[in-house]
């Protein structure tokens, strides 16, 4: 691993860390329990992929340590997470200095946990911790705003890090892109659900609980959005379901938004519920089209302002100015957060333009409303940057419009 991280301190590729792995021509879609008859994740591997990605960022900025509050990178550096518990609260800290290992400060009792349980971390570097819990710890102690004033008032000098992880989280190792792929075969199996169910009668609700079953119970660990929106709520596009009815006739797109041991999925459906009209095929065509133009030019070596080049203008498609049509066709870094770099926008990409390497991972969306006012299609693909292009993760059928319940 040193040697790896010498040579090349940011761009650690995914055959580096095991190369008889060859992400870039096969995808399985591996199990998940732990067997010894055939190679699986290897958690252990991830985390010193992780944790050298992560030192060679530090080192190559000029910072001197990492402060860590965002859950995700706590767990991109440490390997650890305590549970949904812990989601939007400010409750755990990790620190990284340069050259050290990383110090974890957890909440109460799940510090002494991660000193039995969590060999990988120095049972030292497990710790107590305290921030505030969102001010109601009375202000005498240490808390989010005045813990910065603290570390200013000891001397400190206080910048942003958050670029610093990004960088380092922006190439995925095999292991990782193992688990977005099963993430992704989850969400598969969940819109065959959604294709089974989407019937005249049946409300956005109604599908959405079932969606929800079915992910937890085949291992999800966050189901973090399921957004159902049919009929006349597709357009202007709303992120949300309701308790709706499904009619015929109707065109209805769904999002997926859930993770497998964190790795998380964004994926858009459009169908049709018993029949289509010219103006539904055609929305879906278009945004099939913006899709697929987009796919093509996603490789190693293009640049984020090259792909975006072949996303419609906002006027095109009913908006005012791009920062009203932002999200809307759109491409984004996949991993441990939902919004990862790089981002591919007409927003941001044209005047700060990045460059695609191997081992990326992004959800690219597209949406078209169709011409009669109130129907819409939105599609998604996720896809993994390889060294002769992108492949795709999300495989439930989408090159043409389904259609449900077709009598």
């Amino acid at each position: 691993m040193d040697d790896i991280t010498k040579r090349d301190p940011i761009r650690i590729t995914a055959e580096d860390i095991n190369p008889r792995y060859n992400w870039g021509r096969h995808l399985p879609v591996l199990g998940t329990m732990g067997v010894d008859f055939e190679e699986r994740v290897d958690y252990r591997r991830m985390h010193r992929y992780r944790l050298a990605r992560a030192q060679a960022a530090l080192e190559a900025s000029d910072l001197g340590a990492l402060l860590l509050f965002d859950d995700n990178n706590i767990r991109y550096v440490t390997s650890t997470k305590i549970g949904e518990w812990a989601r939007d609260k400010l409750s755990r800290f990790a620190m990284l200095v340069r050259g050290g290992d990383p110090i974890l400060w957890d909440f109460g009792s799940a510090a002494v946990h991660h000193k039995l349980y969590a060999p990988w971390l120095k049972p030292e570097n497990c710790k107590a911790g305290l921030v505030g819990l969102r001010g109601t710890v009375d202000p005498a102690d240490i808390i989010e705003p005045p813990m910065m004033f603290e570390l200013e008032k000891a001397g400190l000098k206080i910048k942003d890090g958050q670029q610093v992880m990004l960088s380092a989280r922006e190439v995925k190792s095999a292991d990782e892109i193992a688990l977005l792929n099963r993430a992704a075969a989850m969400v598969d199996g969940a819109y065959d659900v959604v294709h089974q169910m989407l019937r005249p009668g049946v409300r956005e609700n109604d599908i959405v609980a079932e969606v929800n079953k079915f992910l937890y119970t085949h291992g999800s660990d966050d189901v973090e959005a399921v957004n159902a929106i049919s009929g006349e709520r597709c357009s202007p596009h709303p992120h949300n379901f309701t308790d709706r009815m499904i009619r015929p006739g109707d065109q209805a797109f769904f999002d997926i938004l859930q993770s497998f041991m964190g790795y998380r999925t964004c994926y858009y459906r459009t169908f049709n519920v018993v029949r289509a009209t010219p103006a539904q095929h055609d929305a879906y065509r278009k945004a099939r089209e913006w899709l697929d133009n987009a796919i093509e030019r996603i490789k190693p070596g293009a640049s984020t302002a090259h792909i975006c080049e072949v996303f419609p203008k906002a006027p095109e498609f009913g908006f005012s100015d791009e920062m009203a049509a932002f999200g809307l066709q759109f491409a984004h870094g996949l991993g441990l957060n939902l919004h990862e770099r790089p981002i591919i926008s007409r927003v941001v990409s044209m005047d700060h333009p990045t460059e695609i390497v191997e081992g990326m991972v992004f959800a690219i969306e597209t949406y078209c409303p169709a011409t009669d006012g109130y129907s819409a299609a939105r599609i998604e693909e996720e896809v993994v940057v390889t060294d002769k292009g992108c492949r795709l993760i999300s495989l439930f059928p989408a090159e043409e419009l389904p259609i449900s319940a077709k009598y």
